[in-house]
């Protein structure tokens, strides 16, 4: 169905959905069991990731503290008012697979000292470009990662180089971080940058994806090579949490070679892991356009999106085989939609695209995935912050705007902290061809999505419940059944658009936003109308 044919498909306008319905029977419900909890929902679920990568550090992040674009000590000014919004748990950087390649002596010290360095994404057609997307100037290191980071309130995650730098260069790394001033040369390397006080970095990521770009190892290499780096690392009084490079998607016999090579220092060898990082993106779905696909590739994202589920059930379960006392958590640091680059944008900015309404539903189900496992789930990084796959900002010299993915996570920012509730949803399921077919002999076969999902947590006395409705041009009513509960008042906040392609873009920088308004509702249920192709928010005072 084209954009055209949508639009004049739609059924309700987006103001007569905003209030409870009662005029018919509900089609769908929804219980929330508010004393059964799962779990506190981590703040850093909320996290992000930059890399050095296309446009994500120059000029999204760092514009230079000489530049005409309004800055915070070279930071972008207007990137750094918007975080601040969104409550970020944790920035991840310098990588990606960037991180394997970087040494991080060359990002401290004068910056007019630092040197120029090919970068790890260069591609032949951009090689012969000065930009420094494809020769890392270097300008951007640690002091400014940090900087930036405390500027939007963001815990640090460094991403450690595995692949081509000795585990000396890693403690040295933490010691150039975390020493106390005047203690060490590197501690007064710090101090000469301007950063007396030391930066007690937590978490450290022992490598990246050393499956593929970070080593091309074999699960019982990398369980060894992870054993040698954080056999000592000065702690200075910091509790270091250290992540381990985990699987790519479904593959478990990474995890479970990875565990069972790490079980034979004995079960206590786990107190020193952390974390197990989990990286899954569902990709694009036909021409991997961001902007033009079909309604059947709208639900085929989705459901590529909503495997993140599956994933999470199967290595957790993996994972107790052998930590058995559950000392070791998951961390989803890359996840999100990946779709091509925009023509409209840079070569040298690799896979820069405004995302649109369905990168706003991936961003939503996926949350509301972490929410649901909780007990499982300590930290999730979406990749990434800005100008590359999942972005919540695009920026471009003076031009900058937040996605709809920034809409998501300020929404869903209401969920920090809270207690994760156990929801049972139930509506019709959605039925749609894939396009991706394996056997190209063969039709492709018809798949199924939910037809509501979401999560709720509780704070006190207040619930709050994110909602995401997948029917692309159908508005789904449920009965709202709150176990355990009464609702006082309510208050909604959603996402929609009745054109499933609708996005940000320079040009038209608000084309999308979330709309906020009073629901009438008291007792322990509620009739709600979800309108199609949705995120929705609803915050309960309860009795």
């Amino acid at each position: 169905m084209g954009r055209r044919e949508f639009v004049g498909s739609a059924l309700v306008t987006s103001a007569a959905l905003l209030a409870p319905s009662t005029a018919r029977a509900a089609d769908a419900n929804i219980e929330v069991l508010i004393n059964e909890p799962i779990g506190t929902i981590a703040p850093e679920i909320y996290s992000h990731f930059i890399e050095h990568l296309g446009g994500v550090v120059y000029d999204g992040v760092w514009v230079g503290e000489k530049s005409k674009i309004p800055n915070i000590g070279g930071i972008r000014s207007a990137l750094v008012e918007q975080m601040r919004k969104i409550k970020p748990g944790v920035l991840r950087w310098p990588g990606g697979c960037f991180a394997d390649s970087y040494n991080w002596h060359d990002g401290v010290g004068p910056r007019s000292e630092r040197p120029r360095r090919t970068n790890f994404w260069i591609r032949d057609s951009t090689q012969n470009s000065d930009s420094p997307q494809v020769y890392d100037p270097n300008q951007f290191g640690t002091n400014e990662f940090m900087h930036f980071s405390k500027l939007i309130g963001a815990q640090p995650y460094f991403a450690a180089n595995l692949r081509s730098l000795p585990a000396k260069d890693f403690y040295e790394w933490a010691e150039y971080c975390n020493a106390p001033a005047d203690l060490s040369s590197l501690s007064r390397l710090r101090a000469a940058a301007g950063d007396r006080e030391p930066f007690g970095v937590r978490y450290w990521g022992v490598g990246n994806e050393s499956w593929g770009c970070g080593g091309n190892l074999t699960p019982e290499e990398y369980a060894t090579e992870f054993r040698k780096f954080i056999a000592w690392v000065p702690r200075y009084g910091v509790k270091l949490a250290f992540i381990g490079s985990g699987p790519n998607g479904g593959d478990r016999k990474w995890t479970r070679g990875f565990f069972t090579k790490l079980a034979e220092k004995g079960e206590n060898f786990f107190n020193n892991l952390y974390g197990w990082s989990l990286h899954y993106y569902c990709g694009s779905t036909g021409k991997r356009n961001s902007i033009e696909y079909t309604t059947d590739e709208w639900y085929e994202l989705l459901g590529k999106a909503d495997r993140m589920e599956s994933l999470i059930n199967d290595h957790w379960a993996v994972m107790g085989e052998i930590d058995t006392r559950r000392r070791v958590k998951l961390i989803v640091d890359e996840w999100g939609a990946w779709h091509e680059r925009a023509a409209d944008m840079p070569e040298t900015y690799l896979w820069a695209y405004p995302g649109t309404l369905r990168d706003a539903l991936v961003a939503g189900l996926n949350l509301d995935t972490f929410n649901r496992h909780a007990d499982k789930v300590v930290m999730a990084n979406v990749a990434q912050l800005i100008n590359t796959i999942h972005s919540l900002f695009l920026a471009y010299e003076d031009k900058f705007i937040v996605t709809p993915n920034f809409h998501v996570f300020e929404m869903y920012s209401a969920h920090q902290g809270g207690t994760s509730v156990r929801t049972v949803f139930s509506a019709p399921r959605l039925s749609y061809t894939a396009s991706a077919n394996p056997n190209p002999n063969t039709n492709p076969s018809p798949n199924s999505l939910w037809g509501l999902q979401g999560s709720a947590s509780l704070h006190e006395k207040e619930l709050v419940l994110t909602v995401v409705n997948p029917h692309h041009n159908q508005p789904r009513e449920a009965e709202i059944a709150i176990r355990g509960g009464a609702i006082r008042s309510c208050r909604s906040r959603v996402l929609s658009s009745t054109d499933i392609h609708t996005h940000n873009s320079f040009a038209n920088p608000r084309a999308l936003e979330p709309k906020d308004a009073e629901v009438n509702a008291a007792g322990p249920t509620l009739v709600y109308q979800f309108l199609p192709a949705s995120v929705t928010r609803l915050q309960m005072s309860l009795v």
